[in-house]
This record gives C-alpha cells, structure tokens and sequence, in this order.
C-alpha cells in the first residue's frame, strides 16, 4: 500500500511538473531558439514560482475549510 501511495505521488508531482511546463511555455516562449536569454529565463522562474504560490495558497485554504466544516 505504502508503494502504490508513492506512485500515485510521484504521478502527482509529475502531472504538476507538465503542468507548469504547458502554462510557462506559452507565457514565456515566444519561439523556440537554441539558446535562452535572461528575459526568458526570468519569466520561467517566475512563472513557476508564481504557480507554486498559487498551489499552495489553494492548499492551505482547502486545508482551513476542511478543518472549519469538521473534515467534510
């Protein structure tokens, strides 16, 4: 059981990994080149740190009301 919860949380984290892959690509990526310049750079970095933010604020509001309604 302890094997399969680690599965499912490692397709978790990857399903989450495609997702910031998907969004930040079309936000930042105007067209592919073979090299990426700081503005690009910049604009990855944040776009997943803002996700991550974003993740996790939506956690622990979940997380509140879950407690505040007793778990339902």
């Amino acid at each position: 059981q302890r094997i399969l919860m680690r599965e499912q949380q490692r397709a978790q984290f990857q399903q989450q990994i495609n997702k910031f892959n998907d969004i930040c690509w079309e936000t930042c990526i105007d067209k592919p080149t073979s090299k990426m310049d700081n503005k690009t750079e910049t604009c990855i970095v944040n776009c997943v740190n803002r996700f991550i933010d974003l993740n996790l604020l939506c956690a622990q509001r979940f997380a509140q009301i879950l407690q505040q309604n007793g778990g339902f």
